[in-house]
């Protein structure tokens, strides 16, 4: 867990919720991101976010910035509250920072970290490759981080395909069935499938792992 620093307190919104900004060390990030940085997790990013301690919802983000000494960046922030952060070794050298300016107070919201696929590789249809390609992403990653450590990580079995409307049911041409907004693919269907056809592009994927 990356652990955060208050640093500023920045007023009050309607119903009484504190408004909070805070600084992260670039480097803690980097730490993270830096693990993706090859060929065989081109199609991976970590979106990070923060979670609601107790309630297992993201709290809200109104901004987040790169700031350096000679500048500062914003970094775009999704609906749900997450954002990602560029590989750059030259932020870590340069002791950069990530404000966050949170919705509510910082003591109540902890770090989260999340594994996805890419946003350009979102798609209403998939070809078998495509699919391949995904889950083979994800698979590469945890055979890596696994090497040392195998009895700590998780394997992927299969990909979970997720989708803005969480109230989704689905069944799609191919048989396979969206039950409120997730869709669970093994990875065995994957290697017979000769594609998928979803009623939209998904909000995200996420690999489906066990112990």
């Amino acid at each position: 867990m990356i652990r955060v620093a208050m640093v500023l307190m920045c007023g009050f919104f309607t119903g009484q919720s504190i408004a909070e900004t805070i600084d992260v060390e670039y480097s803690r990030f980097y730490s993270h991101v830096k693990k993706l940085d090859n060929e065989d997790t081109q199609a991976l990013q970590f979106a990070f976010g923060f979670l609601r301690v107790g309630e297992g919802r993201l709290c809200g983000v109104n901004s987040a910035d790169i700031v350096t000494d000679k500048q500062t960046m914003s970094l775009e922030v999704s609906n749900e509250g997450r954002f990602t952060v560029p590989t750059e070794k030259a932020l870590k050298l340069a002791n950069a920072i990530i404000r966050i300016s949170l919705v509510e107070r910082a003591n109540v919201c902890d770090m989260s970290v999340q594994l996805e696929t890419k946003p350009e590789y979102l798609k209403a249809r998939y070809t078998k490759d495509e699919l391949t390609f995904v889950y083979g992403q994800y698979e590469a990653f945890f055979n890596e981080m696994g090497s040392f450590l195998s009895f700590l990580m998780p394997t992927v079995k299969g990909l979970m395909i997720h989708f803005e409307d969480r109230d989704l049911d689905y069944t799609t041409p191919e048989g396979v069935t969206i039950t409120n907004g997730v869709l669970h693919i093994e990875q065995e269907w994957i290697s017979e499938a000769k594609g998928l056809s979803l009623p939209q592009a998904p909000l995200r994927i996420t690999a489906m792992a066990s112990s």
